[in-house]
């Protein structure tokens, strides 16, 4: 079997999407409360067809976009189940509804979009007001520094991306989305504690991960101030363009050491390394029901027994 770290996922409409070296797996629970399984090969994914950038400090952006494409599909996959209405006929080899190329990059330039807006235009915007804001306080002495406007950038960053996590977490949807997040990462931390994959013992097992994506984030946002102070403080449209270019670095640096991390979860610094990122799961997972964990463990199955290749070509829909 190929090393457990190489496995990972991530919670979708109703289920989870699961993720092996050579497959991803989606399972959902149905309307009708039946568990329904697809598996697709990776090899349409953007490592799948770029091995070549498949490098140390390449792939972190790679994994990322990589993952956005994964999730797209499985998210379509997904929303499809909770619409039908018809007999179950859901199986582990069954196509899910096609999404098109361009739908996928327009969600992704989308998303991208935003996510400059948010997390550098906003917070430069903010920094430099507040900058200006105490230049001109009359007889006011401080003058405040670039590494000290960066830090002032970063912690921006990461108030917003956590006063966004508790915005959304409001929300009944997206709660229950938290649910299957945890109950993903009792499946995943099951299997790489070599433990049998039994409802029993991953209800047992922890919530928090370390290679979550979440702790990715968080990392990012920490390492984007380092990586940025490097750089000064140029004018802001000299400023936004390098950031953008500086996240490509930044992203490959994170994945690295999320990567290094989960093959060292137990060892003191990577505890200290990783502890925001760990405390910042408690707000993007929430304690699963025995029925969210036993779908996370049908997909979760279904990729290791792919990966095995001893998967059965009769159609596969696991009863609630």
């Amino acid at each position: 079997m190929s090393d457990p770290a190489q496995y990972g996922g991530q919670a979708v409409i109703e289920g989870v999407m699961m993720r092996s070296p050579r497959y991803f797996a989606v399972a959902c629970r149905r309307p009708d409360q039946q568990i329904v399984v697809h598996v697709e090969p990776v090899t349409k994914s953007v490592l799948g067809r770029l091995q070549w950038l498949n490098r140390i400090f390449l792939r972190g952006s790679l994994a990322l976009i990589d993952a956005m494409v994964l999730g797209a599909r499985a998210l379509s996959f997904s929303a499809n189940q909770q619409l039908e209405t018809g007999p179950s006929e859901g199986t582990v080899d069954s196509p899910s509804r096609p999404i098109s190329d361009i739908a996928i990059g327009s969600t992704l330039a989308a998303g991208f979009i935003i996510g400059a807006g948010l997390f550098l235009v906003l917070p430069s915007a903010i920094t430099d007001g507040v900058g200006i804001l105490i230049r001109t306080v009359e007889g006011h002495p401080i003058k405040l520094g670039s590494l000290t406007l960066n830090l002032i950038d970063g912690l921006v960053r990461i108030v917003i991306f956590l006063g966004y996590i508790l915005a959304i977490s409001a929300m009944k949807n997206v709660h229950r989305v938290f649910m299957y997040h945890g109950a993903e990462h009792k499946a995943i931390n099951t299997f790489e504690a070599g433990r049998v994959l039994t409802l029993e013992n991953a209800m047992q097992s922890s919530r928090i991960h370390p290679r979550c994506g979440t702790s990715f984030i968080v990392v990012v946002l920490i390492l984007s101030i380092l990586v940025f102070s490097l750089f000064g403080r140029p004018v802001w449209y000299l400023r936004l363009p390098l950031h953008l270019l500086l996240i490509p670095v930044v992203a490959g640096i994170a994945y690295e050491t999320i990567k290094l991390a989960g093959r060292f979860r137990n060892a003191t610094p990577t505890r200290i390394l990783l502890a925001p990122g760990l405390w910042s799961q408690y707000l993007t997972t929430r304690e699963p029901t025995a029925d969210q964990v036993e779908v996370a463990l049908a997909a979760l199955k279904a990729v290791i027994a792919r990966e095995n290749e001893i998967v059965s070509p009769q159609p596969t829909v696991a009863a609630s």
